[in-house]
């Protein structure tokens, strides 16, 4: 009997992380990560970058059908790196920031194939996205928390946060794309 309930308790525990994956399919960024790339591919670009405002800024940089990576954070010297937007100087404006900006404001997002932020891998060996805020450890989206000594709901409220600051960052670039 022991072993039935535990067996219950297995299959429902993997099931509300199914169920949470599943609505997380549909993230917020999903969406804005696609127009991006389509962008970034019609307009034979690899970078990307805007002004969030003040002293912050976000910049992008593609690999086709492999990850889009995206880096926001406060620069020290913004009258540079705005230069470096203004005259398109995207992949430069990119690697400054990825080097020089505040540690401690920094949010580096790794979203592979480039589709948006996934809470787990769709299939087991496909590769997961990585999210590093600030100073703190990376978070692993491969919907193994445990192993990351997170309880669910930790890794689904840093999947929530993580998404809502990629969408703001991602809808920044796309402007800046349109322009």
């Amino acid at each position: 009997m022991r072993l039935l309930l535990a067996s219950l308790a297995l299959i429902a525990a993997g099931a509300s992380l199914g169920t949470a994956a599943a609505a997380a399919q549909d993230s917020k960024s999903g969406p804005l990560a696609q127009e991006l790339t389509t962008l970034l591919a019609n307009q034979k670009r690899d970078a990307v970058a805007a002004r969030l405002g003040g002293e912050e800024f976000v910049a992008a940089l593609y690999y086709p059908g492999t990850q889009l990576l995206v880096i926001k954070g406060n620069y020290s010297a913004p009258a540079l790196i705005f230069e470096k937007i203004v005259s398109k100087n995207y992949k430069d404006a990119y690697l400054d920031l990825a080097t020089a900006s505040v540690p401690g404001s920094k949010i580096m997002i790794e979203d592979m194939k480039g589709d948006g932020l996934r809470v787990v891998r769709v299939n087991k060996n496909d590769p997961f996205d990585i999210v590093t805020n600030g100073t703190q450890a990376a978070v692993h989206f491969d919907g193994e928390y445990k192993k990351r000594k997170m309880s669910q709901e930790d890794y689904m409220k840093a999947f929530a946060d993580a998404d809502a600051a990629y969408e703001r960052m991602l809808t920044a670039l796309v402007a800046e794309l349109k322009k």
